[in-house]
């Protein structure tokens, strides 16, 4: 395609290559004249890389797509003769000056020049490289007389500088006749003062040795009723730790002993209330004749007391065994809540199975400690322990298995004490020690009755 002016004639200038790059000048005029084109266009009159900067301001489009716009300008000939109608329409003047081939001497060379490299009228190669040529002479000029003005006032500075130096100088050189006369003095006065500092060091040289003599024999005593002070601190800090040692001993194992004892005669005494509840005895004495063994009519069989035996995993037996007098529940916390619910995070796992708890011993009355796991913690759970539950942490060191067996081993005998645990090796230890072991389903088969 031949690109045409507005009178339809060839355009002489499209042959014409421009040898060098485009000064930077004349760039950002053609990049403006583009951009205020640019608005004029429809989205199908614009090249496709420019048409998603068809809807930004001039300012903004002339900002992000200048360097689209001058390549869309350069490679594009249809592209570049539907901005210059818009340059036509809106700078008519100056466009048709150029394409009479007479630019206007007053007009600005830049202007000039990205006129003729969008319109490309004959000769635009020479318009641009003089308005070039023009713009370097200008910023050379420019930069000159920058030059000489900032050449002037260093010379004024320098000026000024050179004289407040002087100024400086004679004011230095005048106190330092003044600092010269008053050393003079201060040394006369220092002599003075060395002489009378010689004589009090003699003195005090005197009186040191006298009170080294004095200090030496004083240290001396003191060092002596220091030694014999410690030894007796000493003496009495043992004596009272051994007598701290042996009261808090005795008083530890009576309270400990009596705690046992009282706890298992309660245990006894609740047994026997229960057992006579259980068997409702008749508040007489025996008779004689109700020693003698026979089946009586109405009376339990053995068949009978065999049909009312319970299944291990029935959690009717949990309910038999926590009506026991004093009874004391220890659940294996971790244990339990694994087993039932492992897939929740641990602090829920806890408050879930704490909440259960807490309703079984208002049920049921007894005792209830539940344990868990602290070994492998960094630093101590906050938790407030719900009514009627007492919540324990292993310490570092100590599985939760060992301080169940430990909580076992401290109840006195005959207390019933059942440890919900499914470990086989807690099952079997606390077994030895007296307790009764009940797996962890059947403690959550009974939070599910309810």
């Amino acid at each position: 395609m031949v690109e045409t002016t507005t009178g339809g004639e060839p355009d002489d200038g499209a042959a014409e290559v421009l040898d060098r790059p485009l000064p930077d000048g004349v760039r950002r005029r053609v990049v403006q004249i583009v951009s205020d084109g640019f608005g004029g266009l429809t989205v199908a009159e614009l090249p496709v890389q420019l048409r998603q900067y068809a809807r930004f301001a001039p300012n903004r489009r002339a900002k992000f797509a200048g360097n689209a716009m001058a390549a869309a300008l350069e490679t594009d000939p249809l592209f570049r003769q539907r901005i210059a109608e818009k340059l036509r329409e809106a700078q008519s003047e100056l466009t048709g000056a150029l394409d009479s081939g007479s630019p206007p001497p007053a007009a600005d060379p830049l202007d000039v020049a990205a006129a003729a490299y969008v319109l490309r009228p004959p000769g635009w190669v020479k318009l641009v490289t003089a308005a070039g040529e023009e713009a370097l002479r200008a910023d050379a000029e420019r930069a000159d007389e920058e030059t000489r003005a900032e050449l002037d006032r260093l010379r004024e500075e320098l000026a000024e500088a050179r004289g407040q130096t002087r100024t400086e100088t004679e004011r230095l050189r005048t106190e330092l006749e003044a600092a010269k006369k008053e050393a003079e003095s201060l040394h006369r006065k220092l002599r003075g003062a060395l002489s009378d500092v010689k004589r009090g060091e003699a003195a005090v040289r005197k009186l040191r040795g006298e009170m080294e003599a004095v200090r030496g024999e004083g240290q001396a005593h003191v060092s002596a009723a220091e030694s014999e002070s410690r030894r007796l601190k000493a003496r009495l800090s043992e004596v009272e730790a051994t007598l701290e040692a042996t009261r808090r001993a005795a008083r530890e194992g009576r309270s400990v002993e009596d705690m046992r004892v009282r706890l298992l005669l309660d245990t006894v005494l609740d047994a026997a209330q229960g057992l006579r509840r259980e068997l409702a005895l008749p508040p007489v004495s025996v008779r004689p004749a109700e020693t003698v063994d026979a089946v009586e009519p109405g009376r339990m069989t053995p068949k009978d007391i065999a049909a009312r035996a319970l299944s291990e995993s029935d959690p009717a037996i949990l309910d038999q065994l926590l009506a026991l007098p004093q009874a004391h529940l220890v659940v294996d916390g971790y244990n339990v809540t694994k087993t039932g619910y492992p897939q929740m995070p641990l602090e829920k796992q806890r408050l879930r199975l704490l909440g259960q708890l807490s309703q079984l011993a208002a049920q049921t009355g007894a005792e209830v400690t539940c344990v868990f796991d602290g070994a492998e913690l960094a630093a101590p759970v906050l938790l407030a322990p719900p009514r009627g539950v007492r919540v324990l942490f292993s310490k570092p060191g100590v599985t939760a298995d060992e301080l169940i067996r430990q909580l076992v081993r401290a109840e006195p005998p005959g207390r019933p004490v059942i440890v919900v645990s499914t470990d086989r090796e807690v099952a079997d230890g606390v077994a030895k020690a007296g307790a009764r072991p009940v797996a962890s389903a059947v403690l959550l088969k009974r939070f599910s009755r309810g």
